[in-house]
């Protein structure tokens, strides 16, 4: 449920969506692309509970409305729809995808917003266009909207932030007994503070939009996910990303670095960072493109090469493949149960994880037998990488992880 290009810190990112000057990393990767990049369905859907929680506890909407995204950047967005009467505020913003590829660029992301009785918190819904979780194996229960983690907990803050800036107290407060008009953040049985809240979130045109992506392979039916980890969306294109690479492993070997890593995205960075304390101008932002990586490490080598992404990436490189895309490599349950079995794991289990809805229910399973599956992947994923660079000398090993950063697999260095 990853948006595929939102791969993390992107640089300063002003309301206008520049580039601020970045002499290394990531923000000089972006830069050097000369793509602009846009906002994430889950930046917008943030913005756009923010305008209409906010009209609901003042009668007025923000527009523009501005956020901040989790690495401080604070774009502001035009309002495309409202609606308020006294018991909900409706509130659409166009998501801008910059100059990335996406489908969903140009798509009405709405956001519906009911004050809740107290101690109800934050609930999310699902309108038209977005998607239910049907399946296990996402990280999300079955039947929760299909709101990633990271939009909702921006999402909360928001929503506490907008409560604490306009309502009349805390959501702990006990409600008035009277009926709620926009403005007054009180109502029957609700918490006075207006940060107990009824969010839910639409997409026009949603479903349709969702059958050109993985949603229905996943078993998410009805629409789109509400996506992202950053908020920005990086813009795709092969040569520009895979040019800038190459200028970061430049950077890299001119500032005298012998250990570099090469990041899926922006929590693969966090966990890099945790691990090895490594400085900006040493984290490469590899995206889907370990080949490229790997090729011109082969050209212009470093001691040290770590490769850190999450599970399901780093088995389609323990598969061979070296472009990570989910539109041209996929996982394969089929090599996951090969490697299990190596593990120890029996037929049964082999043909459950062979069957298994994502490549993260493969590794719940694996994991619950006591099967180490994500540091199979990660010695494999290790071993390709190093027949790539073909002798080359550098040391590579792997680190994978789930979608919250913890590690659930890793790989020795090895040359």
């Amino acid at each position: 449920m990853d948006d595929v290009n939102d791969v993390g810190d992107v640089g300063d990112v002003n309301d206008a969506g520049g580039m601020s000057e970045a002499k290394g990393g990531r923000g000089a990767q972006l830069k050097h692309t000369g793509l602009r990049p846009g906002w994430t369905t889950g930046a917008c859907a943030t913005a756009a509970v923010t305008a209409a929680h906010t009209a609901l506890l003042t009668g007025d909407f923000p527009d523009p409305v501005t956020i901040t995204l989790p690495k401080g950047h604070t774009p502001s967005f035009a309002l495309a729809a409202e609606e308020l009467t006294s018991t909900h505020a409706m509130a659409g913003i166009v998501k801008d995808a910059g100059d990335d590829p996406d489908v969903t660029h140009g798509a009405l992301v709405r956001a519906t917003v009911r004050l809740l009785p107290e101690g109800a918190g934050v609930v999310f819904r699902a309108g038209p266009g977005v998607g239910t979780v049907t399946r296990p194996g996402l990280p999300l229960p079955v039947g929760e909207p299909a709101v990633n983690p990271v939009p909702r907990q921006l999402i909360r803050e928001h929503v506490a932030l907008v409560a604490r800036t306009y309502g009349a107290g805390t959501g702990a407060e006990t409600g008035t007994g009277a009926e709620a008009a926009p403005g007054t953040g009180t109502g029957a049985g609700l918490g006075t503070g207006g940060g107990d809240v009824e969010v839910t979130l639409s997409v026009d045109h949603g479903e349709e939009i969702a059958r050109s992506t993985w949603n229905p392979r996943l078993g998410i039916l009805g629409g789109l996910s509400i996506l992202g980890t950053t908020g920005v969306v990086v813009p795709y294109s092969c040569s520009a990303w895979i040019d800038s690479i190459r200028r970061g492993v430049d950077v890299a070997r001119a500032a005298g670095r012998t250990h570099v890593a090469g990041c899926t995205g922006s929590t693969s960075e966090k966990t890099v960072v945790a691990e090895h304390r490594l400085p900006e101008d040493a984290l490469l932002d590899m995206g889907d493109f370990a080949g490229a990586v790997l090729k011109y490490l082969r050209r212009h080598p470093v001691e040290r090469l770590t490769l850190c992404g999450g599970f399901a990436k780093l088995s389609k490189l323990a598969a061979g493949h070296l472009d990570l895309h989910s539109g041209r490599s996929q996982v394969d349950k089929g090599f996951l149960a090969r490697l299990a079995h190596e593990g120890g794991a029996g037929e049964a289990l082999c043909a459950e994880v062979a069957s298994a809805n994502t490549g993260l229910a493969a590794l719940q399973l694996c994991a619950a037998a006591g099967v180490p599956l994500g540091d199979l992947v990660a010695a494999a994923a290790r071993d390709q990488a190093l027949s790539v660079l073909r002798g080359a000398p550098v040391a590579v090993d792997v680190i994978c992880i789930d979608r919250a950063g913890t590690v659930v697999g890793r790989s020795a260095p090895a040359i």
